[in-house]
């Protein structure tokens, strides 16, 4: 498949976030839902494929490929990207590429909250995979 990302390093799970039971909320409901409609015709592809220019960057520069081909283009191989969000970061996020940057917010005296998102870079699919909760704070 020509144009297909693919990467070396592998990450267990999805993006760089520890799975933290109960404190997580997935997504995978919500994006299989997504995905039917599209199928069925009820959602455009506009819809689906609207990832913003830093984030389809993002996905090729900081995210944790994965081995799923794109369910929208099924020419590109998705990457989970991951975002943490609290007091003293950017307002919108910090994109974590490395988990030694992740453990050290993650040691943090603050509630953070952290965001994996799954992005095409290719067409620019584009969702919500997983939110936890982070910091000691």
């Amino acid at each position: 498949m020509a144009g297909r990302r693919t990467g070396e390093a592998r990450q267990v799970g999805e993006g760089l976030l520890p799975a933290r039971r109960p404190a997580d909320v997935d997504y995978r409901l919500a994006r299989q839902t997504t995905l039917d409609g599209w199928r069925r015709g009820s959602l455009g592809r506009d819809v689906l494929c609207d990832a913003q220019p830093m984030l389809r960057r993002n996905a090729v520069e900081c995210g944790t490929p994965t081995s799923e081909i794109c369910p929208v283009c099924d020419d590109y191989e998705v990457a989970h990207v991951t975002y943490v969000f609290g007091p003293r970061l950017p307002a919108f996020g910090r994109c974590i590429s490395t988990p030694g940057e992740l453990e050290r917010l993650d040691a943090r005296k603050a509630h953070l909250t952290g965001y994996v998102v799954e992005v095409c870079a290719a067409c620019g699919w584009n969702h919500l995979v997983r939110v936890t909760s982070l910091g000691r704070g």
